[in-house]
This record gives structure tokens, C-alpha cells and sequence, in this order.
């Protein structure tokens, strides 16, 4: 590919970790996408996000940034920034300037992920605390990753990382997808972010959506193939 090939610049969601892109950075590498996955800090959208665009800034030439779950929140805010050129939503949540991620989940039904969260707190400056969420662990394989083998799973569960509670309430400052074009992913057997949470969120953004039929949250995971081959589109469209 040329030289103006974008950078895909991968962001996990809650409750995982950048080596939950794993097979799609596999599959991007063999097709000679350059491709950066930094952590999610997973402590609000407004910082989180504002870490996601200043990456993105640091990278030469045009960036596609790719947002799984709560990472979709993170792209939408982060995507303003200048070098990005397109969004992948990947089962995301594509929030409206000024809505948050309660505000849009509040408008369907609550998915089985919203009964299964457990409560941690953790010390912030000045000497408070605040409050953070991971997925019970017994309930971890069949609401995150329902397609993943039993051994895999049970090691994503204890390796989960926690995302701040406060990150629900924080609202999108700007909604990228106004001003780039977006693609999304909906996976068709979601128990964390409901199906119909993801379509409406990729319609309403005027996405080129695709959908995986069977597909768990960890789609990435099990999917990789295709949730590379729906990057790449990305990257053609916009190199």
C-alpha cells in the first residue's frame, strides 16, 4: 500500500485490554496496514478521549480510528482531531454531541450486562474515592464473550479492566461522524451492548454498517477476519 495509507489506530472498550485486538492486528499486518493500539485509560469519556485524540495527533499522515464498546464513545469525541479521516465502530456505542452513554442506553431495553456489574472503588486526588465497574466473573463468558472458547474466556474475565462509573454519565462534547465518514459493526448476538443500541447509533451516523450474525461483544476476538476485512474497507476508502 502507499505511503498515504492510514494508520489504524485501535481502541478497546471496558472490561479488556488492547491485546483483545490481537487477530485483527494480525490480520491488518498481513495486509500491510500500519497499525498503533495504545491502552484505554478507562477513567471518563472526556479524559479518555482526549488521550485517544492526542495519539492519534502524534501519528504522521492520516489516521482511522477504531472504537470496540465504550471505545466507540471515545472516537466520536477524539475523532475532531485533524489527521483523522474515518471511524470504525466496532459493537459501539456512537453517541450524539451532548448525549452520554446513559442517556442513549436508557432508550432501549437493559441488556444483561447491566445486572452482572460489580462495584469497586478506587482512590482519586485529594484523598476521595470514586467508583468503578467490572463484569462479574461467572457471568463474564456468556454476556462478553458467548463465541469464545471456555479457557479464553475464563482468563478475559480475570484479566478485565475496570471502567470509572463516573465515564457513563460524562457527555460526547462533539460527534465526529458529522464530519467523517464512519463504518460500523454490529454483532448480531450482543448480550452486553444490545443489537438494536448498535444499529441505531451506526443509522443515525449514516454508517456503512455491516452485521455478524451470532456474533458475541468480544467480536474482535472471535471475529477477527471479519472485523479486520470492515477496517480495511476503511482504510481503501479513505487512502
Amino acid at each position: 500500500m502507499s505511503t498515504s495509507t492510514p494508520t489504524v489506530l485501535l481502541v478497546h472498550g471496558a472490561f479488556a485490554d488492547a491485546t483483545s485486538w490481537s487477530g485483527v492486528i494480525a490480520e491488518l499486518r498481513a495486509h500491510g496496514v500500519p497499525v498503533v493500539a495504545p491502552p484505554n485509560p478507562l477513567r471518563g469519556l472526556a479524559a479518555d478521549a482526549a488521550y485517544v485524540a492526542s495519539v492519534a495527533a502524534q501519528i504522521d499522515g492520516p489516521v482511522i480510528l477504531v472504537g470496540h464498546s465504550y471505545g466507540g464513545a471515545l472516537i466520536t469525541v477524539a475523532g475532531t482531531t485533524e489527521n483523522v479521516v474515518g471511524l470504525v465502530y466496532v459493537a459501539a456505542y456512537v453517541l450524539e454531541e451532548g448525549e452520554s452513554l446513559g442517556e442513549l442506553q436508557g432508550r432501549f431495553p437493559a441488556s444483561p450486562l447491566v445486572s452482572n456489574l460489580k462495584q469497586w472503588t478506587y482512590p482519586v486526588q485529594g484523598g476521595g474515592s470514586a467508583v468503578e465497574v467490572t463484569i462479574a466473573a461467572d457471568a463474564f463468558p456468556s454476556i462478553f464473550a458467548d463465541d469464545v472458547p471456555t479457557d479464553v474466556t475464563e482468563v478475559l474475565a480475570v484479566a478485565q479492566r475496570p471502567l470509572a462509573a463516573a465515564a457513563f454519565e460524562e457527555t460526547a462534547t462533539a460527534a465526529a461522524w458529522r464530519t467523517k465518514p464512519s463504518w460500523a459493526l454490529v454483532a448480531g448476538a450482543d448480550r452486553a451492548i444490545d443489537p438494536e443500541v448498535q444499529r441505531f447509533g451506526a443509522e443515525r451516523a449514516g454508517a456503512t454498517v455491516v452485521e455478524v450474525e451470532g456474533a458475541s461483544h468480544a467480536v474482535a476476538v472471535s471475529r477477527p477476519k471479519e472485523v479486520a476485512e470492515l477496517i480495511r474497507d476503511a482504510v481503501r476508502a479513505t487512502a
